[in-house]
C-alpha cells in the first residue's frame, strides 16, 4: 500500500492518538521482532509507516530466524539495563517477562479503548497474564491448513481436499501414482513440527491438550504418540520427496502453487506468499482444514503479538501509547492481517476484501469456539515453555532426518528429552 493509502487510512486515528501523546513532541519506538523475510517483513513494514504517518519516529530491530535468537537479544538488552520498549513475543513467554516486573501496564489505554470487548477470549489471559494488559495482539493465525494444487489435484484426480487422515493417504497414493509429489515440505524444525503437531491434533485432540499443552510425559511417550509417529513416518518417507535438506520457505511453497506437489500443510501466511507471488485462490490453489479424524471444525491457533516493557524516556512511553493504539486499531488489524494471511485479533471485523480462505479461517474459528476443540499451537511457541517446545522440536525433526527411528524410539526420545527440562 502506498504511503498516501496509508496516511488516508489511519485518518480517523490521528486525534486519539495524537491526544495520548500530548506531553512529547517526538513518540519514539524501537521494535524488536524476528520478521525479516516474505510477507511477515512486508506486514510489519505497515506497523512503521502508520506510525511515522501518526507522527512517530519508528525504529525496528530485526533479528533473522529462530524465536530463541531474539529472546536472547532481549535477554541481554534487560540485563544491560536498556530494554526495548516494544518487542515481538507470543505465548508463555509473555508471562515469563511479566514475572519479571520489568514490562509496562496498559490497563488505562486498554480500558478506554474496550480491548476487553474486542479481543477474541481465548487471548486475553496470555495478553493479561496476571489480570494486566502488558501485551497487544496483532493478530490470529490458523495453523492446522491444508494447501492443495489444483493442477497437481487435478493431474491426480483429486476433486475434494481430504477431510482426513485415512482420505489423505488415499489421495497421497494418487498423486503418487500420477508421477507427483504428494506433500510440499522445507527443512526447518518448526515446519516439521508445524506438519506433526497437525498430525497429532487431528488424530487425538485429547491427546494433543494433554502432550503439547499441559506436556505430560506419559502422553508424549504413548500408543497414541506413536501412532502419530506412524502417520508421519508415511508421510515423510513415502509423499515427500528426497529434497527437503536445505530448501527454503518460498520452495515448498511455490511447489505446491505450480503443481510440482499436491500439499502443503503450513499456516495462513502461506495466504501472503502465495499473494504475493501472484497465484489465486480457487484458480492456483485452494484452502481447507488439515484432517481430523473425530469430525468436528477444528482451529490450531498461534497469534503474534507485541510486549511492552517499562521505559524511562517520556518520548519511548509515549511512543508505547501510540503503537499499542494503533496495533489494536481496526485500521491497523485490517492492513496487517490483508497482507500477512491472518486474521484480526478483534472480533468485531468484518474481512470484506479478504481472502476467502481468511474468512473461513475468521468462520472456523468461531466454531471450533462453539464447538469446544480450539488449541493453541505447541509449534509455534504457544503452549509450553521455550525449553520444553525446543526438546520436542529436536526429537522431531531428529526423526524426520533419521529414517531408520522408529516411532516407539521416537516417542520415548521426545518424552525424556522434556522430562530431562524438568
Amino acid at each position: 500500500m502506498r504511503r498516501r493509502s496509508l496516511v488516508a487510512a489511519v485518518g480517523s486515528l490521528l486525534c486519539a492518538a495524537l491526544m495520548a501523546s500530548a506531553a512529547s513532541a517526538e513518540p519514539k519506538t524501537n521494535l524488536l521482532h524476528q520478521w525479516s523475510t516474505g510477507s511477515d517483513a512486508d506486514a510489519i513494514a505497515k506497523l512503521g509507516e502508520l506510525f511515522k504517518a501518526a507522527g512517530g519516529t519508528w525504529e525496528q530491530t530485526s533479528i533473522a530466524g529462530h524465536t530463541a535468537n531474539t529472546l536472547a537479544k532481549l535477554r541481554a538488552d534487560v540485563v544491560a539495563g536498556n530494554a526495548p520498549p516494544a518487542v515481538q513475543l507470543k505465548g508463555p513467554e509473555i508471562a515469563e517477562w511479566n514475572d519479571t516486573g520489568k514490562t509496562a501496564n496498559l490497563d488505562a489505554l486498554a480500558g478506554d479503548e474496550g480491548w476487553d470487548k474486542v479481543v477474541a477470549p481465548e487471548l486475553l489471559p496470555v495478553m493479561k497474564p496476571k489480570g494486566s494488559w502488558v501485551a497487544a495482539p496483532m493478530n490470529i493465525h490458523r495453523i492446522n491448513w491444508l494447501w492443495g494444487s489444483t493442477k497437481a489435484m487435478a493431474k491426480a484426480g483429486i476433486t475434494d481436499l481430504p477431510k482426513n487422515w485415512s482420505e489423505f493417504n488415499t489421495d497421497c497414493d494418487k498423486v503418487v501414482a500420477a508421477g507427483l509429489i504428494c506433500i510440499a515440505h522445507l527443512s526447518q524444525d518448526w515446519s516439521d513440527a508445524t506438519v506433526f503437531e497437525n498430525v497429532v491434533y487431528g488424530q487425538d485432540i485429547d491427546l494433543f491438550r494433554k502432550a503439547f499443552v499441559e506436556g505430560n510425559v506419559d502422553a508424549l511417550r504413548s500408543p497414541g504418540m506413536i501412532k502419530a509417529f506412524d502417520q508421519f513416518r508415511l508421510m515423510v518417507s513415502k509423499y515427500m520427496d528426497k529434497g527437503i535438506s536445505g530448501r527454503d520457505y518460498d520452495a515448498a511453497s511455490n511447489m505446491m502453487a505450480n503443481g510440482q506437489a499436491a500439499f502443503f500443510i503450513m499456516g495462513d501466511w502461506e495466504v501472503g506468499t502465495l499473494t504475493a507471488a501472484g497465484f489465486k485462490q480457487g484458480q492456483d490453489y485452494v484452502c481447507a482444514q488439515a484432517p481430523t479424524d473425530w469430525g468436528k471444525p477444528g482451529f490450531i491457533l498461534n497469534s503474534d503479538s507485541v510486549v511492552f516493557f517499562t521505559q524511562k524516556d517520556q518520548d519511548y512511553i509515549d511512543g508505547q501509547k501510540l503503537l499499542a493504539h494503533l496495533i489494536m486499531s481496526k485500521d491497523f488489524q485490517t492492513i496487517f492481517n490483508k497482507a500477512k494471511g491472518s486474521i484480526p485479533a478483534r472480533l468485531d471485523i468484518t474481512l470484506d476484501g479478504f481472502n476467502p480462505c481468511q474468512q473461513k479461517s475468521q468462520e472456523d474459528l468461531k466454531a471450533s469456539i462453539e464447538a469446544g476443540t480450539l488449541v493453541r499451537s505447541m509449534a509455534h511457541n504457544m503452549t509450553v515453555l521455550q525449553k520444553f517446545r525446543g526438546a520436542m522440536m529436536e526429537t522431531i525433526t531428529e526423526f524426520v532426518n533419521t529414517p531408520d527411528m522408529s516411532s516407539s524410539d521416537a516417542a520415548n526420545a521426545m518424552a525424556d528429552a522434556v522430562q530431562a527440562q524438568m
